[in-house]
């Protein structure tokens, strides 16, 4: 199938219009950020941070119990759920019953930020995903439970989107990492047809793809974005927004461009590098009020 790559600005981002800002915390969704361990409890955080500020209503978090209270304190906005753990502070897969309690009637599911242990996520999901019936982003580690299992997430329906690094895309797809480098928009678009869901991937430039469709989309990148917990801060808006109701594709385009115009926004201010993930997440919804006023 022939590509065409397509660049992704504002205007067309009007394709998939915002829900308003009018109406109180209920109405605007209510997100469950899964992930974390002893040694990461950061990578949650900054994921439910990041899904506030895309305007989700009702935050709330799943983590090991070695360190849920500590994130309570650092985000007093979210209710924490404390998951049982391994031994090496990671959680364990009889916890998915937890989470499948949490996940009812939610209205996104964000899984993987701060997991450390391919086998423990593997383990977690694979009870996990085949039971849930809402809409998920897999992210991180969480992407492991693809890597054995191609058409995981097929039950539901393509209200998915998967967030992985280079290297996770490579692990996914069997393949050297070079050779994705090679070419990000083809093997994005391969993961979005075996996976059924929307992929978003890329290193210097992020593309997006969905199932089933020779259309690409790219956006260029911001140097400074390249830091630890950026991708965690990116998940998080996807999840915010697929709460909000908007569909996975426009969850996932918006997402990509907020994140970067709020990078290159705090680049400009502060300097091209040195900047943390947590840096961009105020500028989140400044950058969003903007853009939507240009894309309508």
């Amino acid at each position: 199938m022939s590509l065409t790559i397509r660049d992704l600005d504002a205007e067309q981002l009007g394709a998939w219009p915002l829900p308003g800002p009018a109406g109180g915390k209920e109405g605007r969704g209510r997100v469950v950020v899964v992930g974390g361990s002893r040694r990461t409890p950061g990578a949650v955080l900054l994921a439910a941070e990041a899904a506030m500020r895309a305007g989700a209503g009702k935050p709330q978090v799943a983590t090991v119990e070695s360190v849920a209270v500590a994130v309570s304190v650092a985000l007093p906005e979210a209710l924490v759920t404390d998951l049982h753990e391994t031994t090496d502070g990671e959680i364990v897969a009889k916890a998915a019953e937890q989470v499948l309690e949490l996940a009812d009637g939610c209205d996104a599911l964000l899984l993987g930020p701060g997991l450390m242990s391919p086998e423990s996520a593997s383990e977690l999901l694979d009870e996990l995903v085949p039971r849930l019936d809402c809409p998920v982003v897999l992210d991180a580690l969480a992407m492991a439970y693809l890597t054995e299992r191609p058409d995981g997430v097929a039950h539901l329906d393509g209200r998915v989107v998967l967030t992985p690094n280079d290297s996770e895309l490579a692990e996914t797809l069997g393949r050297d990492e070079a050779e994705v480098a090679d070419d990000p928009a083809q093997s994005c678009v391969e993961l979005a047809n075996r996976s059924g869901a929307t992929v978003v991937a890329g290193g210097e430039t992020t593309y997006i793809a969905v199932p089933r469709s020779d259309v690409v989309w790219r956006h260029p990148g911001v140097p400074g974005l390249g830091a630890a917990g950026s991708g965690d801060v990116k998940a998080g808006i996807v999840a915010g927004l697929l709460a909000r109701g908007v569909p996975p594709e426009g969850a996932a385009a918006w997402a990509v461009v907020l994140h970067l115009t709020a990078g290159r926004t705090v680049s400009e201010h502060e300097a091209p590098l040195g900047f943390l993930a947590r840096d961009v997440l105020p500028w989140i919804p400044r950058v969003m009020a903007q853009l939507s006023s240009r894309a309508q």
